[in-house]
């Protein structure tokens, strides 16, 4: 069987190369990655494959910039280049970026199986493309792979049931492997006490597009760093939006870095106090660590880690998010497996070799 794997985003790199590692253990599979560019910078790509030893990409596409509808277009051409090319057997896609929709189009377009990984997740906010993104994956997807039982039940609701498989979520398996053998300086080097600072990331559309939002969340943030170190990994589409809104001065107070790779931010987020953020991935990963966090979203796709007392909705007003974070050590707290046991990836590569060559 052979396995186009589509990926272009930071958190993609992660969840692929759990899997990506698992089918290069598998009898009769071969996998063709392919990179669209969505991210492109050294710091958000080519260090997560050299840190996580994932295969580099036998293609990419250099795709990166533009609004949603000329983005996922040009990616809609390039990957389906890529695919007359390599006829391959099925096409593997993650989460809900530009590229998982770029991906899964032009497969269905070529009659060509998609398998999902990190299926059926809802947050129910159309306003996010993210959600948008996700829903229609689902929609023309063969082999869809939730991570969690919330999942396979809102796919339920839609009325989809075939090929839906619970597995976990590969994310945890990455993090679980990491943690043992991750090391990195960047505690100390940024004078930081462990479990007394905290980490933010925000990045998302509904964030940054517009002044209000990411001005609430950076009064915020200069709120909070009054009394506690805020370290700010500062995405590039954050960092335009913060100069063409005039909010430089915003981040006076705050410990600006650039992008981290994979294991300086996988440290400095266990060794956190704190994380808030707008990532979906994030939010796994702060409670993967045991770490409380703050979403900067009214809604979220993990509705399992509020449940749990280690994630607090706040939105984008600086108010809600103070009283979030001041509030996170009162919040009772629970210690339950709705991600699985760490093997999501070795299930996924179980069930693609069960099914043994096309799908068609």
């Amino acid at each position: 069987m052979k396995i186009v794997t589509v990926v272009g985003a930071r958190p993609q790199f992660v969840k692929a190369a759990a899997l990506s590692r698992a089918l290069r253990s598998t009898d009769g599979v071969e996998e063709v990655v392919v990179h669209t560019g969505q991210h492109h910078d050294a710091a958000m790509s080519q260090v997560f494959f050299d840190q996580l030893g994932m295969p580099p990409p036998r293609h990419h596409l250099g795709i990166s910039g533009g609004t949603h509808g000329a983005m996922t277009g040009r990616m809609l051409e390039g990957v389906e280049r890529v695919l007359l090319g390599e006829r391959p057997d099925l096409v593997l896609v993650y989460g809900d970026t530009n590229s998982t929709l770029a991906g899964a189009l032009a497969a269905t377009k070529l009659q060509v199986p998609v398998a999902h990984v990190e299926a059926g997740l809802r947050s129910f906010d159309r306003t996010m493309p993210e959600e948008i993104n996700r829903v229609l994956v689902d929609a023309v997807s063969s082999l869809l792979f939730c991570p969690t039982r919330a999942a396979v039940d809102h796919l339920a609701a839609e009325g989809i049931h075939r090929g839906v498989h619970h597995v976990g979520d590969v994310m945890l398996d990455v993090a679980l492997e990491q943690a043992a053998v991750v090391e990195s300086d960047i505690v100390d080097s940024l004078g930081l006490e462990p479990g007394r600072y905290v980490v933010c990331t925000c990045h998302r559309q509904a964030n940054t597009d517009r002044r209000d939002p990411l001005a609430g969340i950076l009064a915020a943030l200069t709120s909070i760093a009054a009394h506690t170190p805020v370290v700010l990994p500062l995405h590039p589409r954050t960092a335009k939006a913060i100069a063409t809104h005039g909010l430089t001065e915003a981040l006076a107070r705050l410990r600006v870095v650039d992008p981290l790779p994979y294991d300086a931010m996988l440290v400095l987020v266990r060794s956190a106090g704190a994380v808030l953020t707008d990532s979906g991935g994030l939010q796994k990963e702060a409670f993967f660590h045991r770490v409380p966090c703050v979403t900067l979203r009214d809604a979220t796709e993990w509705p399992e880690t509020v449940d749990l007392g280690w994630n607090v909705l706040a939105g984008s007003d600086p108010a809600r998010i103070v009283a979030a974070f001041e509030g996170l050590d009162a919040l009772p707290k629970r210690v339950g497996a709705p991600f699985g046991d760490g093997r999501a990836a070795v299930a996924i590569a179980e069930i693609l070799a069960r099914a043994g060559g096309p799908l068609r």
